[in-house]
């Protein structure tokens, strides 16, 4: 299924929070910095999907496919943020780089960066 930049972000977010504890809505709003009914509509958007599940007490699961897109993603904002700053990038500016890139750089592309950080280490 083709999904937004925004939709991923949210996917990554719950991936973040939910190494933390327990996610709900609220916990989605307050880290990004978006409204209520922003996220509530997008939950809705990521349910039906079949990114999430949510529990009756509101507590915000990834499903196989919604872990697997929040894990590439964020796989990538890590990865391309380490590059940037081994660049020379200051961590702030390379980190909100690395979060417009990520979700648009080519699989082909961001391998060899994967791989050329990897030969780095």
């Amino acid at each position: 299924m083709a999904m937004q930049e925004s939709g991923e972000m949210y996917l990554e977010t719950i991936l973040i929070l939910s190494k933390k504890g327990a996610v709900r809505s609220i916990d989605v709003s307050e880290y990004m910095g978006y409204s209520k009914p922003s996220v509530s509509r997008a939950m809705g958007l990521l349910k039906s999907g079949g990114f999430i599940t949510v529990e009756e007490n509101g507590h915000l699961h990834l499903t196989e496919s919604g872990l697997a897109r929040a894990e590439k993603i964020y796989e990538r904002h890590t990865i391309l943020s380490e590059a940037l700053e081994s660049l020379g990038v200051p961590r702030n500016v390379a980190a909100q780089d690395a979060c417009r890139v990520e979700h648009v750089i080519s699989d082909v592309t961001f391998n060899a960066i994967k791989e050329h950080m990897r030969l780095r280490s």
